[in-house]
């Protein structure tokens, strides 16, 4: 590739993007630290990524590089601010820091004498099946057919019956509470 006269080439891009890595990449680290940027490392790179393809047509010397290089540093920090706003804030569960003064509905299900799981020990092995596969696993009638090696019509009145025995078994105080 030839150089025009008074451009400089490729490589000559390549010396002045070096030097300025170099020289400005600790200090626009800083200030994206500084600004709260979550992970300022890749942001960094992402500035001097933006920089590149300016170098043909800027002006001012260092201090035009830094002006550039540090204008597009807070650009790059304010759509961050900006994104992060939008998106929620994932917070990791840690049970003994909860601090909920009620207990979920899984805790008084299996802190209850008389849960449902006490209830379906009741039933028979069919209607304990039929149930785990409708209810708990989520299979359709024609694929819980497959699993017991029944007709869907025979699972649709097995699943009927078991839920009629459930219902039988658990007192109204229990399915009002």
């Amino acid at each position: 590739m030839r150089e025009e006269k008074g451009r400089p080439g490729r490589d000559a891009h390549a010396l002045v993007f070096t030097t300025a890595y170099r020289r400005f990449s600790p200090a626009v680290l800083g200030y994206l630290r500084a600004r709260g940027v979550d992970d300022a490392e890749a942001v960094t790179q992402d500035v001097f990524l933006a920089l590149y393809p300016r170098l043909a047509d800027l002006t001012g010397g260092i201090e035009g590089m830094r002006t550039l290089l540090f204008s597009i540093a807070h650009a790059r920090a304010v759509d961050h601010h900006r994104s992060r706003g939008r998106s929620p804030q994932l917070v990791e569960y840690v049970p003994d820091e909860d601090l909920r003064t009620t207990a979920s509905a899984e805790d008084d299900l299996l802190a209850s004498d008389h849960g449902v799981l006490a209830h379906l020990a009741d039933l028979s092995d069919e209607h304990r099946e039929v149930l785990a596969l409708r209810v708990v696993a989520d299979l359709s009638l024609d694929a819980t057919a497959r699993v017991m090696q029944r007709s869907p019509g025979a699972v649709k009145q097995l699943q009927r019956r078991a839920l009629l025995a459930l219902r039988e078994r658990i007192p109204a105080r229990e399915v009002l509470a």
